[in-house]
């Protein structure tokens, strides 16, 4: 069960997970019998509640001064009955979003690396995913991103397979359209490899005015009965399909410390859309002045088709001390919009006018117009390489290093047969380069100033140069103070400049006559010229950004956290699309707006600058979560299906993997049988207590009490996520 619902200021995320089949496994559901050579030893007697950990980070994790907004393992994952990693993404928008102001959406990392894409896994079921960790922004620079983005690491299991098929069918209630969705995916996971292919496709149904009674405007309705009803004419909902392929593999390269992986991405995409805008409508008038509002002829369609081919590749691999990982990303998209002309219908209007056709006659059939047709076609490329390591040792730890250099283009053609003007040809290319510095100054655990608690000191810097407009140029610093050990502030101050974008900077000067605007000076409609197009002089934008924060692990809740962050952003320079022509706005601009003799006839909306912008907000959020229901005594859960889908919803999983030395190889997906090395307490296979693999208690997978995996059978989990913005 998921129940999500954001509402800006506001957010709430909340997930809900019940052992409705660990029920069924105690009513007496079988459960296949283990050899007795294969049985682990009787597990130690201990608290259902208490937690066991063994061994130190959890491989894959993010080792970074700031610690982890929000951590979900396997059952909190679970509680949010997401159906794929895009999905769950989006129910954690709560924790994941940024409150800055600036940026989108998380920076995604796969067992601690950058990814070339979220295509490479937003297919992925969420059972695939071990755990599932929430940093701050500015961990962000340690990867080479801007600190706008908060950081999501997403850690996969060992080993892992799935095949899924997911059909959707959606209407309204009162019927008239319908929507038919397919998914389908394999994935594979072992441990360094990794395979998927997702094929989806949908289809929907149009609806028309007739079919929900819309109230037509008057005079929009024929006065002569036989006549084509406008209503059935124009959609609500269009027609429309679309389908899409995503094709993933990644393949280890090297052996051991000095492995690493290299993964390549392909996807296409094609939608396909149909919407009727209504008929064209005239009115006739006769000689002695009678009139009659008639329509005409087949409905004015819109078809609209888009096909998208993107293509990708990562490379992460030790280099020495040092992690390499190199990403590039590529998108080929076309897009073609047909519009259907209205009929020349002012033949009609004469003869109407001279008594030689009847108003409420037949109408002569017109030539059909034909479609004018509006195309684009763009490609981007987008590639970052980084270095990350840690040259110098300090009193208070290493220090850590990340140096970046990355190139990104993006060219696009415009083409309209309405307009007479060349194709609107739009190009850029932006080299960046630039560093990150954590440097330590005070640790408890090096006994360094361990009064003052953990202190770190981050730097960074980087340099970009466009193609269209120059140089810019951005640094940060940022303090991180571990109070306690579950008490941590922040502070950083971000100066950054910004480019107009490219269709503000370069977009072809077009006049557009008879433009209705509203002349809030007069309280009057008027028909004006408008001016669009790119503003070659805009300025450079400089934005500086305060931004303190606050972590606390509650002591008097159990699985609660606090997070309070206080931003003050001010922007100089801003660039802005012309704002709503009011008396302010034209006394501010006023040798883009013209009148004669106080009548509005001209306005010049090509974008502005704004000397300055400011804004403040305070956000703080509560996260909580905890178990419901109590432990029932365990038993040996079904393999296969049946056991990973009672691992997610707080069931056993199946039994450890047999032979193998101890601590051998990670164990086998949740539910499902062991991997190899299934030795006691400690291990890395699917042992008994604090094994990594779907084992017995304590394991990663579908284990029993305190792992990382499904909780005891007959519990479940909640979680409840709440953030409201002050500004």
């Amino acid at each position: 069960m998921r129940l999500t619902w954001c509402a800006a200021p506001l957010a709430i995320g909340m997930g809900l997970s019940m052992p409705a089949l660990a029920a069924a496994q105690a009513a007496g559901v079988p459960a296949p019998a283990a050899a007795e050579e294969d049985a682990p030893p009787a597990p130690e007697k201990r608290d259902p509640e208490q937690i066991v950990v063994t061994g130190g980070i959890f491989e894959g994790a993010v080792i970074a001064p700031q610690p982890p907004i929000a951590t979900l393992d396997e059952t909190d994952i679970a509680s949010y009955g997401a159906s794929n990693v895009s999905d769950l993404i989006a129910a954690l928008s709560a924790q994941t979003g940024s409150g800055r102001g600036r940026g989108g959406h998380p920076v995604i990392l796969v067992n601690g690396m950058r990814i070339s894409s979220f295509r490479e896994l937003r297919n992925y079921p969420p059972e695939a995913i071990a755990k599932v960790e929430v940093f701050p922004e500015e961990v962000a620079l340690r990867y080479g991103y801007p600190p706008d983005q908060r950081v999501v690491n997403l850690i996969l299991k060992k080993n892992y397979s799935s095949k899924s098929a997911e059909i959707e069918y959606r209407q309204p209630q009162r019927g008239g359209t319908s929507k038919v969705k397919g998914e389908g995916s394999v994935l594979r996971l072992a441990g360094r490899s990794r395979f998927n292919l997702a094929l989806e496709a949908d289809r929907t149904t149009p609806l028309t005015e007739t079919e929900r009674r819309v109230i037509q405007q008057p005079g929009s309705q024929p006065t002569v009965a036989g006549d084509p009803d406008p209503a059935a004419a124009r959609t609500l909902v269009s027609r429309g399909s679309n389908y899409g392929a995503n094709l993933t593999y990644t393949a280890p390269i090297g052996q051991g410390a000095t492995g690493g992986t290299l993964t390549v991405n392909g996807a296409a995409t094609r939608a396909q859309s149909t919407s009727l805008q209504g008929l064209a409508t005239i009115a006739l008038i006769a000689p002695g002045g009678a009139s009659a509002i008639r329509t005409l002829g087949a409905p004015l369609a819109r078809i609209g088709r888009s096909d998208t081919l993107q293509a990708g590749a990562a490379l992460n691999k030790p280099v020495g001390a040092w992690q390499l990982s190199a990403t590039v990303d590529g998108t080929h998209a076309t897009s073609r919009t047909d519009t259907a002309l209205r009929p020349d219908t002012l033949g009609l209007v004469m003869a109407a006018a001279a008594g030689t056709l009847p108003i409420g006659g037949m109408l002569p059939l017109l030539a059909a117009p034909g479609f004018a047709r509006a195309t684009n076609t763009s490609d981007s490329l987008s590639s970052l390489a980084t270095l990350i390591g840690h040259p110098l040792p300090l009193p208070a730890g290493k220090a850590s290093l990340t140096l970046k250099t990355g190139f990104a283009y993006t060219h696009s053609v415009s083409r309209d047969s309405r307009t007479l003007a060349a194709p609107v040809n739009l190009k850029r290319g932006d080299a960046s380069a630039g560093f990150n510095l954590s440097l330590p100054i005070a640790s408890r655990r090096e006994h360094v100033l361990d009064g003052v608690g953990d202190l770190t000191l981050n730097l960074s810097a980087g340099v970009n140069h466009l193609s269209d407009f120059g140089t810019i140029t951005d640094w940060s610093a940022g303090l991180t103070w571990g109070v306690t050990e579950k008490l941590d502030v922040s502070a950083s101050y971000i100066v950054n400049q910004a480019a107009p974008s490219l269709s503000q900077l370069g977009a072809p000067v077009v006049q557009n006559f008879n433009v209705n605007v509203f002349d809030f000076t007069r309280g009057q409609s008027v028909l004006v010229t408008t001016t669009s197009g790119g503003n070659p002089a805009l300025a450079r934008q400089t934005q500086r950004d305060l931004k303190i924060g606050l972590g606390w692990q509650l002591p008097f809740v159990s699985n609660g956290n606090l997070v309070v962050e206080y931003f003050n952003n001010t922007s100089r320079n801003v660039s802005s699309d012309f704002p709503l022509l009011t008396p302010a706005t034209e006394a501010a601009f006023l040798p883009r707006v013209t009148r004669v003799a106080g009548q509005l006839v001209a306005i010049d909306v090509r974008p502005v600058t704004f000397a300055k912008q400011h804004e403040a907000r305070l956000r703080y959020g509560l996260q909580l979560s905890g178990k419901l229901g109590k432990p029932q005594a365990r038993s040996d859960g079904p393999r296969g299906p049946m056991g990973r889908l009672m691992g997610m919803m707080g069931g056993g999983g199946g039994p450890p993997g047999g032979g193998g030395p101890r601590g051998g190889g990670f164990g086998g997906r949740e539910g499902g049988p062991g991997g190899g090395g299934g030795g006691p307490r400690g291990g890395f296979g699917g042992g008994a207590p604090g094994g990594f693999g779907g084992g017995a208690p304590g394991g990663f997978g579908g284990g029993a009490p305190g792992g990382f995996g499904g909780g005891a059978p007959g519990q479940g989990r909640w979680n409840l996520a709440l953030y409201h913005t002050v500004q």
